[in-house]
């Protein structure tokens, strides 16, 4: 099968199953915020996994202002990143991704800080426009689920990943010069 083929066929299925869940589940509360979240996660993550793109684009190298992380730092990442320890999902990663002591470990790390945020921002957008389309229809408090959940597993994740790439790339700069 070919990768557009494969790739097609993902969005396909992804789509279907998102008019599913808009036929069969309120879009005004949680259970559909939740639900649609999750649902994306795994089309996204099939999208992104067939994809095999380089993701080389200029858009993931970190930007002069963010170079040091205190804006991150600033809108609270230190919190998320604690509460991800605390739900245990840190425990859940580095089990199924263990980090390694060598230069090829933290390369493909930071291959995966690209794909988790294309993802997370595939997400946000999609995410984004049901809230629109929900705060328009039925309110706004009855999309603020939406909102919440938005910011919590797609923005945040995603300035997670720009928070981490810098500090990716000094530690793989640093594993290239030393001797092994």
């Amino acid at each position: 099968m070919s990768k557009t083929f494969t790739l097609l066929l993902i969005a396909a299925a992804t789509a279907g199953a998102t008019y599913a869940l808009v036929h069969f589940i309120k879009m005004d509360g949680f259970a559909f915020a939740w639900s649609l979240n999750f649902l994306l996660m795994i089309g996204v993550l099939a999208f992104t996994e067939s994809m095999k793109s380089p993701l080389a684009s200029t858009y993931y190298h970190a930007k002069e202002w963010e170079q040091k992380g205190k804006i991150y730092e600033r809108i609270g990442i230190n919190f998320y990143r604690k509460l991800l320890v605390g739900v245990g999902w840190e425990k859940l990663n580095k089990k199924s991704n263990p980090v390694e002591r060598n230069t090829a470990a933290l390369e493909h790390l930071h291959y995966q800080t690209r794909k988790s945020e294309l993802g997370h921002a595939i997400i946000l957008v999609i995410v984004l426009g049901f809230n629109v389309y929900v705060a328009v229809r039925f309110g706004v408090l009855k999309s603020l689920w939406l909102l919440v959940l938005n910011i919590l597993l797609n923005l945040y994740p995603v300035l997670l990943q720009r928070y981490n790439r810098p500090r990716l790339e000094r530690a793989i700069a640093i594993s290239l010069t030393s001797p092994s």
